[in-house]
């Protein structure tokens, strides 16, 4: 398989800012965790897969799902994983290359933290890991990734799951050459494209990059693909 899709939750009305980067996508697999399957429906896809413990998606949109052939996996609701982390588990086991999680950046703080370290852990390096989350995109670079967007784009690197050694990075205002970011350091806060375009690699360790506003550039920055720095 190539690419799977899982929505996450969020506020379903009106537009979601990660529609435009959505509409280039064809997906192999697309996942509802629990009230993802609203924002799902809302933005007019179809769930393959309803994963949760139905806790929070509405009565009527499960209904819907069921009757058009979504398959639903029903967790009970005192559990040890987050229903996004079991959405994630089934996405590994359809073997895909790319995930994008859409979910909102509203709520609780706790959750958005976590899906930020769930999306980072070392289970999931086999696959491109990408996220939105409200207007902020999420990458988790393991190896090397490109990133498009406009000159001016913010871009921040964080270090997970341990230090992230052999940074470079080409296309941004404060280059990284070999260098190391550690865990808890905000040295890699607020960088800048200086192009349309920048290069991340890490040679041990992974980063999380970060663009808090991928939503407002006009050349959809939330758009990455495998790549290596020159």
């Amino acid at each position: 398989m190539g690419t799977a899709v899982v929505f996450a939750g969020g506020p379903v009305e009106g537009r979601h800012p990660a529609e435009a980067a959505l509409a280039d996508l064809a997906p192999d697999l697309t996942v509802a965790v629990d009230s993802g399957l609203d924002l799902a429906l809302h933005l007019g896809w179809h769930a393959d897969l309803v994963v949760g413990d139905m806790d929070s998606v509405s009565a009527a949109a499960l209904a819907r799902a069921e009757s058009a052939g979504s398959v639903v996996r029903r967790h009970p609701r005192d559990k040890e994983s987050t229903d996004l982390e079991l959405a994630l588990d089934e996405v590994l086991t359809a073997d895909v290359r790319r995930v994008v999680v859409v979910g909102s950046s509203s709520g609780r703080l706790d959750h958005l933290l976590g899906a930020a370290a769930v999306l980072s852990s070392p289970r999931w390096r086999t696959m491109e890991v990408d996220a939105w989350f409200g207007t902020a995109a999420l990458h988790v670079v393991w190896h090397c990734r490109t990133l498009r967007g406009a000159p001016g784009d913010l871009v921040s690197l964080l270090a997970v799951s341990g230090p992230a050694v052999g940074v470079r990075t080409d296309g941004l205002r404060w280059p990284l050459r070999d260098e190391t970011l550690e865990v808890g350091s905000t040295r890699g806060i607020s960088n800048e494209l200086v192009g349309d375009r920048a290069e991340v690699a890490v040679r041990e360790g992974a980063l999380l990059a970060v663009v808090p506003e991928a939503a407002s550039s006009p050349a959809r920055t939330a758009v990455l693909e495998t790549g290596g720095v020159a």
